[in-house]
């Protein structure tokens, strides 16, 4: 959840640029712009969102084996030979 303490305005936002920007670097933690009173926007650090983006990448990666282990546990998956075998015929490749 938003740490709502750091909440600004538009208006706050658009005069206080390289303040603002100062403090992501600090302390990191994501500023929620609002517009007419309404959360619109939040304003994060470069570091801190490519952090974000890796690990939600990483948490798809775990759901999607996840749920090919179950799918092959119910018989719906391929052996690994069976894989291999069609990935040469795909792609034209020697047995």
């Amino acid at each position: 959840m938003f740490n709502l303490s750091r909440t600004r305005s538009l208006n706050q936002v658009q005069e206080a640029v390289p303040a603002l920007l100062d403090e992501l670097k600090t302390d990191k933690t994501p500023i929620v712009i609002t517009l007419d009173g309404k959360a619109a926007a939040v304003l994060q650090d470069v570091e801190s969102y490519q952090n974000l983006l890796d690990r939600l990448e990483l948490l798809e990666t775990v759901v999607g084996i996840r749920k090919s282990l179950e799918e092959f546990e119910q018989g719906k998956g391929i052996s690994i030979d069976q894989a291999w075998e069609q990935f040469q015929q795909k792609h034209d490749l020697p047995s």
